[in-house]
């Protein structure tokens, strides 16, 4: 029997060479990244939120504090969200009281951040007694209860809102120190910090030019979700009543002023809720959003 050996040609042309290629380009695609609508809807809503309590001063609004003959009065022409039980508008209210909401989330934000990654990066770093110390401190503040911290700080204090702001700035310090203190420790022993440590660099521009940068990243997409927190614990006081003392709006006084009629003028309770729902949603959202990148840029 005659053995038949099939060979497969080899390509003769240029063409017949290229051609594979080009079946191989028309079934490739590049691939998209899915666009995450939920932070861009936080981006919008913080944004809006953030210019109307910068301009709520200029904007065409009654004051807050003004009462009028309509109480409890329904959306109109001259009430876009209506007024409360004493008459004064409710849009007013809830574009000031954004003031109050957005300082406490940047300010004590800002103020528990700075704090909070010194005592971190400094222990991670030194270790030893710092790190004990350090360690000490942030246990005490995270054994203590935080609602029951705030409302001894914000009573034993004068009320208002700069004792509202670092109260709560001293809630969220324990939050950054903890996450700092784990990445300088997860960075100091790096390539570039022995480099540094070679060439003289001392501590202090080590911790400032070196590990910074590095600690920053995880710590912004901590922040915003601490905004959230921070948002919710000044609702949780004013509601409280141990907020920011009236006649000053604030979305947690205005659910406690709306309460009491909550049956019979629901909209009184509903539309600050909504407002609150929105802003701490939107913070949330922006924080995983966040997370999720850094996640993917420390994974490279």
């Amino acid at each position: 029997m005659t053995e038949i050996v099939q060979q497969r040609p080899g390509p003769q042309t240029a063409t017949e060479i290229e051609a594979p290629l080009e079946v191989f380009d028309e079934h490739v695609r590049p691939v998209r990244r899915r666009r995450d609508y939920g932070a861009l809807f936080g981006v919008v809503w913080i944004a809006l939120v953030a210019l109307a309590a910068l301009l709520a001063g200029v904007l065409p609004l009654p004051d807050p504090n003004e009462v009028t003959n309509s109480f409890s009065a329904m959306p109109s022409a001259d009430h876009l969200l209506g007024t409360d039980a004493i008459g004064r508008d409710v849009l007013s209210r809830i574009v000031y009281g954004a003031r109050v909401s957005m300082a406490v989330a940047i300010g004590a934000t800002s103020l528990s951040l700075l704090i909070g990654v010194t005592i971190g990066m400094v222990a991670g770093y030194f270790r030893g007694a710092a790190d004990a110390t350090s360690s000490l401190f942030v246990n005490f503040m995270l054994a203590f209860p935080p609602l029951i911290f705030l409302i001894a700080v914000v009573t034993a204090l004068q009320p208002g809102l700069l004792t509202l702001v670092v109260a709560l700035a001293l809630v969220g310090i324990p939050n950054f120190a903890r996450v700092a203190r784990a990445n300088t420790i997860a960075f100091a022993d790096r390539e570039f910090v022995t480099a540094a440590k070679a060439l003289g660099a001392r501590p202090l521009r080590i911790l400032t030019r070196e590990l910074l940068v590095n600690v920053m990243l995880p710590i912004l997409s901590l922040a915003l979700v601490v905004m959230a927190t921070l948002v919710v614990a000044e609702g949780s006081l004013s509601f409280l009543g141990v907020g920011v003392p009236p006649p000053t709006p604030s979305w947690g006084g205005m659910l406690a002023a709306g309460r009491e009629s909550l049956s019979e003028e629901p909209q009184l309770v509903l539309v600050p809720a909504l407002f609150f729902f929105l802003t701490v949603f939107s913070f949330n959202r922006l924080g995983d959003w966040a997370r999720g990148r850094v996640g993917r840029e420390s994974s490279l």
